[in-house]
């Protein structure tokens, strides 16, 4: 008798094909690139206390590219795969794999080194079973609505022994534009991102050994709201099925920029607070086979 599936855990009520459009226009999210090349590097430096050599590493939620090239310098005899589901954030990621410099490294390395770019959703993976050595996401998990199920499809591609590291936005992210905004309408406009607790329960739920959690805040500061309130945007958006469509009016900018002029520090500075969490895992050893039976290991007796 086999128990009933569970449902799947929804972080928010996200429209996946909402968040495919948001993401159409790579030149519209450029303003906001600063805070995933800072979060990359401090991924990049936690990854340095991991000794891996990987042949295959994924991507998940690649974007326009930026970490590949790093991946790749870090791993040069490995296939690196970036993997999205926005076409348009392929196509600026595509342009730059097209020069000399990674046509000269696939031909010196084995044929299976270079960078592959696939258009897909993080948590159904056109790759096979056992098939990566790294999963690496960089500040993408918070983008797709079932994060459990994202877990058990990075699980899948794992091979045993694989590690997983990710970094995504916590609760506290984007807190004074939740706080401005409430002074506006009762509507959602920013997500509602996961605890890390709660990331942390689904890696062990989906079978990951040892998962690690952390977490910092970072503050940006701004002279201008109107900056403030662009770079916001250039996060991506608001891609919730419950998120008000159409612009807001002119009163109510007028009362959302009040709002954030309230919390002006004493230094004169506009924060904005960014909770990153980082999380890494590895892939363990099967313990049960498919039918639910327990795998033994016997290891024979050195001669005395």
């Amino acid at each position: 008798m086999h128990a009933p599936a569970r449902p799947p855990k929804l972080s928010a009520p996200i429209d996946v094909e909402r968040v495919r459009a948001l993401f159409s226009r790579p030149a519209r999210l450029a303003a906001a690139d600063f805070i995933r090349r800072e979060v990359a590097h401090r991924m990049h430096e936690r990854l340095q206390l991991v000794r891996l050599v990987p042949q295959r590493v994924l991507d998940a939620g690649c974007g326009n590219g930026a970490d590949l090239a790093m991946l790749q310098k870090e791993y040069a005899a490995a296939q690196i795969v970036g993997v999205d589901g926005a076409e348009a954030m392929l196509s600026a990621a595509e342009a730059p794999q097209a020069g000399g410099l990674n046509r000269l490294i696939s031909k010196l390395l084995p044929a299976k080194s270079g960078i592959d770019l696939v258009c897909g959703d993080f948590a159904d993976l056109p790759l096979g079973p056992g098939s990566v050595n790294l999963v690496w996401s960089n500040l993408a998990l918070h983008w797709h609505p079932q994060p459990d199920r994202v877990f058990a499809e990075w699980r899948r591609v794992l091979r045993v022994n694989g590690l997983l590291m990710f970094s995504c936005f916590g609760p506290d992210t984007l807190q004074e534009v939740r706080a401005a905004f409430a002074d506006v309408d009762l509507a959602p406009h920013t997500l509602p991102f996961v605890d890390m607790h709660d990331f942390g329960d689904q890696l062990v739920e989906a079978g990951f050994s040892t998962p690690v959690m952390d977490m910092e805040k970072i503050t940006v500061t701004y002279d201008d709201p109107h900056k403030l309130l662009a770079e916001v945007r250039a996060l991506g958006g608001n891609p919730l099925t419950t998120a008000p469509r159409g612009l807001l009016g002119r009163a109510a900018y007028a009362r959302l920029l009040a709002s954030i002029e309230k919390q002006r520090r004493s230094d004169g500075k506009l924060a904005l607070t960014f909770e990153v969490i980082y999380g890494h895992a590895f892939r363990p050893e099967a313990r049960l086979t498919k039918d639910g039976e327990a795998i033994i290991h016997f290891s024979p007796r050195a001669p005395k």
